[in-house]
């Protein structure tokens, strides 16, 4: 009997994105992968999505992404909006197998309150696990909302009922690199959505220190181009001044970019990505939080580009100290790596992650599938 799945990629942007999207990049490379392994995949997402899929469920037509850090009282619907489509769907289809949810905490709470009338479901847990402690500290998923984790650092720092209900983890992996011709250059990059939790000040002012230019590459609360920035808060658009990211990039952020030594280029994607990606000389991570996945930096090392970051989360287990980059304690150690960065072997950054494709991934992924579906065999 051939396996069919619905994957849910939540309602904030399409998938595959169209520049930053975690979450979004992660369910583009995975899919692929599954239908390739025989697996009939239905995605749950949002109208502007082109991923090739064997069916859709697209309850809003517009991405919501620009409105996900809005206060609660404005944006507390558009999941479970999302989600209401995604049961109706569920109820129309009894072929479906499995729910494969990457929607934080909506997805498997509606999943489970679903009970028997929803298949066995598999969350990926994208996110730090203390963000939402009080829900993932209680939740029971009743033998049919399991889940898996991203990285073991994530799991350790899980509440221990979570912990109990995880079939396994599955570490994220990235496509391999395109072909380019592209000579390397002397840039740092820093390749995220610009927020505290990312710490591209602490990148500016260590490259301004060590004269390395530094490149910022990732948008401001869902906005891409800079033009856009300036002309919406020329316009005083309160949802505009008033969110946390915006508010960190114009008393953080701004005050150190110069067009030269410190440039912020926007969202980017495709050719423009690949070119800064491939021809940085290294991509900083000096983050502020417990990445549990970090595609940026595998994407970096799959191109032979060493990291620099904070020995949080995931890093470590990524970035080994002296080979593949340096995990460096705070800014003025960062500093001083830079000028360190040339006796790193690219090749080495690259092997680091050549055996774990996603190919891997997705048959990782069905491993788990087999095991929740034979609880209810």
């Amino acid at each position: 009997m051939r396996l069919k799945v619905l994957v849910d990629a939540g309602p904030w942007l399409p998938v595959p994105p169209p520049g930053y999207g975690g979450i979004e990049t992660v369910v583009a490379t995975l899919v692929p992968e599954l239908r390739r392994a025989g697996v009939q995949v239905v995605l749950a997402t949002v109208g502007p999505s082109t991923l090739e899929a064997d069916g859709y469920v697209r309850p809003l037509a517009e991405p919501r992404f620009r409105s996900i850090a809005a206060p609660y009282n404005q944006v507390s619907g558009v999941a479970h909006a999302h989600m209401q489509g995604v049961r109706a769907a569920l109820e129309d289809d009894p072929s479906i197998d499995l729910v494969h949810d990457h929607l934080e905490v909506v997805g498997p709470a509606v999943l489970a309150a679903m009970g028997d009338r929803a298949p066995p479901t598999l969350q990926t847990l994208h996110w730090d696990l203390r963000k939402h402690a009080d829900f993932y500290s209680t939740f029971d998923g009743r033998g049919r909302v399991a889940f898996a984790a991203v990285s073991r650092s994530q799991l350790d720092r899980a509440p221990g009922r979570l912990r109990e209900q995880t079939l396994g983890v599955v570490p994220l992996a990235v496509p391999p690199p395109p072909d380019m011709d592209v000579e390397q250059g002397d840039h740092a990059l820093v390749l995220a959505r610009i927020t505290a939790d990312k710490a591209q000040d602490v990148a500016a002012r260590a490259c301004r220190r060590a004269g390395v230019p530094l490149v910022l590459a990732g948008p401001v609360a869902g906005i891409d181009e800079p033009g856009e920035l300036e002309r919406r808060l020329a316009e005083g658009e309160p949802a505009c001044e008033q969110h946390p990211d915006v508010r960190f990039f114009l008393d953080q952020v701004a005050p150190l970019l110069d067009g030269d030594a410190v440039r912020w280029v926007g969202g980017v994607k495709g050719p423009v990505k690949e070119r800064l990606l491939q021809g940085a000389r290294v991509v900083l991570a000096p983050n502020r939080w417990a990445e549990p996945g970090a595609t940026g930096v595998v994407e970096a090392l799959a191109r032979g580009v060493p990291v620099i970051a904070t020995p949080l989360g995931v890093l470590p287990s990524l970035v080994e100290h002296g080979v593949t980059g340096y995990l460096v304690a705070d800014e003025d150690d960062l500093a001083a790596h830079l000028g360190r960065i040339d006796a790193l072997d690219r090749a080495a950054c690259r092997a680091a992650v050549a055996g774990w494709t996603p190919a891997a991934m997705a048959a990782r992924y069905i491993e788990l599938y087999d095991r929740l579906l034979r609880r209810f065999a």
